[in-house]
Parts: structure tokens; C-alpha cells; sequence
């Protein structure tokens, strides 16, 4: 694994396959009565250009349970690249702290923070990705289905970062993806082209369309996301009448495999992309995917600074 953590893109099928190992590992080893603390006088430095609850908990947790300690930076403090250069924030940080989390708006900042920083930097969100939801969801996915190769996720919604991630770690690891978005709303180009050819080497199918009840047909997976991201809020009356079809609810998931699990990355806005009935209903898993980002953020804590 290299350095730092900023797609899933990076990591190869053997690498991912390591930390959804190591964060089983470290899941069984907390319900068992608690983390050994091998991240003992670590600290990892998050950096908040965006707020968020799972984020900003879930890594405080991962590092305090592998008895390490994370400090938070808000965007008043660190006002990244407008107050302080990226690089001479990524330079001043590393010298302080044994790894950075950066969750912000461009992907273009967690590449130059990883570029010139002496320490790991892993990507807590960005435009472009979002790599520890990513892995928390597969690790969700490996517990409620076991074998990953084979399974159908389909994905409804918006072509959006948390796609992103999700088609690239799929592919690696031999996962169907079918997703419907609205037309112009596919994932991006680049995306697309990486996401294709990961899943030609590992004999995995992606199709990309618009029919949300033909994307969700026989799927072992059904997710969804917000309609309307961070930072989009001008289009957010345009995508309120383009996204309706897509919404989750119990007319669509009859569509699935009976025993199909329900994903999304939360926030939720419910009563937009997915409904009360199903959000709470006996197919979601929304509960353990929000917990298992914080084991699977374990894994890549544990592998960056205690070569686990």
C-alpha cells in the first residue's frame, strides 16, 4: 500500500482484500472486549473543510480505540489555501502530527496535501472520492453476504463521489455494478474509463443506464445518496425534479432478490431518495455500514502507521 490513501483506485485487489481483513479483524477484537493499542502515542491530524458527524466520530473513535488520539482542525482554523498555502499547511502539519485526514471540497487539495507532506494523508471525502465510505460498505456488504465476487450492487441516484469509489473497489473485486442516474448525471468520464477496465481484469460487469427498476432486477445490493451534494445547492431545485424515479422504496426493492440489504451513506434525506418504510425496514443495513467506517477506518490506520 503506498503512503497515502486517496482513491480506491490505488489500492490493488490484494490490498483491499488486506483491509477488509484487518478491519474484520479489529471488529471481532473491539466486541470482544477491546482494541490492543497499537497506535499508542500516534496523532492524526483532521483537517474540516466540510462538516460531518460519521467522519469526524468515527476517525476520533478509531484512533482513541487503538489508543492514539486525533485532533480536530475546523475550517476557521485552517481556511485551507486561503489563509495558508496547501503545500505550506501539508510542510507545518507533518511536523506536528503521524498522519493527516482532509475532508474538503476539491480533490485537487488532498493530492497536493499528500504531495507535500512528510506524513500519511488519507482522504476523509473530496469531490472526486470518497475511499473509507468505500470500504466501510464492502466491509458491510462481506458481513451480510460473505463471498463478494458475484454479488449485483446497483446503485441509484446521482453519478456522485461515493459512486465513484464504490464502482472502483467493486471492479477490483469481482462485483456487478449497475447504476441508473438521470441523463447527464453518469459518473465522470475518467471514472468510467478506470472503473471498465478494473472489471475486465477481474471479470466483473458494470453497466451504466437509467432505469432504476432495470438497474435494481435480481440485485443482492440496492444504494443510494443524497440527490443534492455539498456544494450543489444551486442545482438543488433542478435535481428535486429530475430524481424522483429513483427514489428507494418498497415498489422498487420487490424488484431485488428477496433477501437484498439497503445502503446509503447518510446523511439521509428522507422522503427524497429513500423512504421512511424502507430506511427502517428489515433489507437496511444502514446502521452497520454508518458503524463499520469506523472499523474499516481502523484498517487503514493500522496499516499506514503500525504495519499491521
Amino acid at each position: 500500500m503506498n503512503k497515502d490513501l486517496l482513491s480506491l483506485a490505488e489500492l490493488t485487489a490484494d490490498e483491499l482484500w488486506h483491509l477488509l481483513n484487518v478491519a474484520q479483524e479489529l471488529k471481532d477484537e473491539w466486541k470482544g472486549g477491546g482494541n490492543q493499542p497499537i497506535l499508542m502515542g500516534k496523532t492524526l491530524g483532521m483537517i474540516f473543510q466540510k462538516p460531518s458527524l460519521r467522519t469526524r466520530v468515527s476517525f476520533e473513535m478509531a484512533m482513541h480505540q487503538l489508543g492514539g488520539h486525533a485532533m480536530y482542525l475546523s475550517p476557521e482554523e485552517i481556511q485551507l489555501g486561503r489563509r495558508e498555502s496547501v503545500p505550506d499547511v501539508a510542510r507545518v502539519l507533518s511536523r506536528f502530527v503521524d498522519c493527516i485526514m482532509a475532508r474538503v471540497f476539491s480533490h485537487k487539495d488532498v493530492q497536493t496535501l499528500a504531495e507535500y507532506s512528510q506524513v500519511p494523508v488519507i482522504n476523509g471525502l473530496s469531490d472526486h472520492s470518497h475511499p473509507c465510505q468505500g470500504l466501510g460498505d464492502l466491509l458491510t456488504m462481506m458481513e451480510h453476504k460473505g463471498n463478494l465476487r458475484g454479488l449485483k450492487l446497483a446503485w441509484c441516484g446521482d453519478g456522485n463521489n461515493v459512486l465513484t469509489s464504490l464502482l472502483f473497489g467493486a471492479a477490483r473485486l469481482g462485483i456487478d455494478v449497475a447504476v441508473a442516474t438521470p441523463i447527464g448525471f453518469e459518473p465522470p468520464s475518467d471514472v468510467l474509463e478506470v472503473a471498465f477496465r478494473f472489471a475486465q481484469e477481474n471479470s466483473s460487469e458494470i453497466d451504466i443506464g437509467h432505469n432504476p427498476n432495470d438497474a435494481v432486477r435480481d440485485a443482492d445490493v440496492i444504494y443510494t445518496d443524497v440527490w443534492t451534494s455539498m456544494g450543489q445547492e444551486a442545482e438543488k431545485e433542478q435535481r428535486l425534479r429530475l430524481f424522483p424515479p429513483y427514489q428507494v422504496n418498497s415498489t422498487l426493492i420487490a424488484n431485488a432478490k428477496p433477501d437484498v440489504i439497503v445502503m446509503h451513506c447518510l446523511p439521509a434525506h428522507r422522503g427524497e431518495e429513500i423512504t421512511d418504510e424502507v430506511a427502517d425496514g428489515p433489507n437496511s443495513v444502514l446502521w452497520d455500514q454508518a458503524e463499520n467506517r469506523m472499523h474499516a477506518q481502523k484498517a487503514v490506520l493500522a496499516v499506514l502507521l503500525a504495519n499491521k
